[in-house]
C-alpha cells in the first residue's frame, strides 16, 4: 500500500475524497471516483443508522458491517448521499481534521455534513483509509456519529 507521501498530495487526495460526495454533475463525480478511488476499493459503513441495525435484530441477525465495492457500487453510494444531504441546497460535507498518518499504512480523519444556512454541524463521521500501490483509495472504513 502506498499512502502518498508528502502531506499536500495526501490532503488533496482526500479533499478530492470529499468534493466527490459534493459534486452535482452525475458525470463529473464517476470521474472523481475514479480519480480517487481504486477499480477494486471497498468502501464500509462500519456503523449504520439505528433503523438498520433495529431491522437486523429483528431477524436474529448480527449487525453486519455494509460494503459497496468497486466504482458502479461507489457511484451509487456516492450519487445517493448526494441526491439525500447535498442536493435539497440544505448541506454541504467538509473536512473537520487534518489527515493523520496511522500505524499500518492507514490514515484517518473527521468530516462533517454543515448546514449551509446557519453553518452549524448536522452530522459527523470519522474515516480511515488505505491506499492502494498507485496512491488511490483502497479500502474506507467510514464511522457515522
Amino acid at each position: 500500500m502506498s499512502i502518498p507521501q508528502n502531506d499536500s498530495d495526501l490532503e488533496a487526495v482526500i479533499d478530492v475524497y470529499l468534493a466527490q460526495w459534493n459534486e452535482p454533475d452525475p458525470e463529473h463525480r464517476r470521474q472523481l471516483i475514479r480519480r480517487v478511488w481504486a477499480i477494486d476499493a471497498v468502501h464500509v459503513l462500519v456503523n449504520a443508522t439505528s433503523d438498520v441495525r433495529e431491522t437486523a435484530a429483528r431477524f436474529a441477525i448480527p449487525f453486519p458491517p455494509l460494503v459497496v465495492q468497486g466504482h458502479d457500487g461507489l457511484d451509487a453510494r456516492v450519487g445517493r448521499a448526494y441526491e439525500m444531504y447535498v442536493a435539497p441546497g440544505q448541506y454541504r460535507f467538509e473536512r473537520e481534521s487534518e489527515p493523520v498518518r496511522q500505524a499500518g499504512a492507514a490514515v484517518s480523519f473527521t468530516w462533517v455534513m454543515r448546514d449551509r444556512t446557519d453553518g452549524g454541524v448536522a452530522g459527523s463521521g470519522f474515516d480511515v483509509l488505505t491506499f492502494a500501490a498507485d496512491g488511490r483509495i483502497r479500502s474506507d472504513h467510514q464511522f457515522v456519529a
